[in-house]
């Protein structure tokens, strides 16, 4: 599953190592050697010369500090470098590796696009010591978005209720998934998408884990429910289609390895299927 590698040390504030490896990003996209998929060396990375402001510190990992620089546009320092959406990086590069440039593209975007108050428009100021853009004249504070989103699985006896959803990139069957609203909890959040994606009531809901998912800025919180009642009525817009799938059905493909859907579904995946 997608998540920063354990042995994973965060930092704020910048640090200098004679070993330092910084991850280059384009919007959402990061600069990779083409034939290995391997991050530029040191002194691959000087040539794009990103400016001071633009470096984070990222962490520590295997005594290796980190850090992530974001720049204005795509041009590469030659031929066999190029940028790559994390999405199709999926089961090529290393799934630490992975994690840790997941949360580093949440921060750089978050300064990409908070460089100017968002409310009277002055240049913001980064400051030392937490990573917080504050404007010097209004006192308005921006930190790094996060967007919790509630994913649940609804058991019914032995099946489980799985849909396809339609905005997905993926045409896989997996868990409801939505985001919170303001005010909500989780849980009342759950209750909404459920009864308005599928039109089904649920009870006894039961937390799972959680996983950032850097696409752009989620949070997902999964949880397990018992189904109440309903008939599954889905939502077009939402919902291209959801059934039931107990163990006597052909289960579909598992979401991809690296999400959370995939641990939840896999741990109520009846044996053989």
């Amino acid at each position: 599953m997608l998540h920063t590698p354990i042995a994973f040390t965060p930092l704020i504030r910048p640090e200098v190592h004679a070993d330092t490896i910084t991850l280059l990003f384009h919007r959402e996209t990061l600069l990779l050697r083409d034939a290995d998929l391997t991050l530029p060396p040191a002194a691959v990375t000087a040539t794009l010369a990103p400016a001071a402001e633009r470096i984070h510190a990222i962490g520590l990992w295997r005594g290796v500090y980190y850090q992530a620089a974001w720049l204005d546009d795509d041009a590469t320092p030659g031929p066999d470098y190029h940028f790559h959406g994390l999405r199709t990086l999926f089961g090529q590069l290393d799934d630490k590796l992975l994690g840790l440039a997941g949360r580093a593209v949440q921060i750089v975007e978050w300064h990409r696009t908070h460089r100017y108050c968002g409310a009277c428009a002055t240049p913001n100021h980064f400051g030392p010591g937490e990573r917080c853009a504050k404007c010097p004249n209004c006192g308005m504070t921006a930190y790094p978005r996060i967007s919790p989103a509630m994913m649940v699985l609804i058991r019914k006896g032995d099946s489980v209720l799985m849909a396809m959803h339609s905005a997905s990139p993926y045409k896989r069957y997996t868990a409801l998934a939505g985001f919170l609203e303001a005010g909500e909890s989780v849980e009342e959040a759950i209750h909404r998408e459920v009864y308005e994606e599928v039109g089904l009531r649920v009870h006894n809901l039961r937390y799972f884990s959680s996983q950032s998912w850097p696409f752009p800025h989620s949070l997902m919180i999964a949880y397990t429910a018992d189904y109440l009642d309903g008939e599954i009525r889905v939502d077009p817009a939402e919902i291209a289609e959801a059934r039931w799938f107990g163990p006597d059905d052909e289960w579909p493909e598992t979401p991809i390895s690296v999400s959370i859907a995939s641990e939840l579904i896999n741990a109520h995946r009846p044996p053989g299927r």
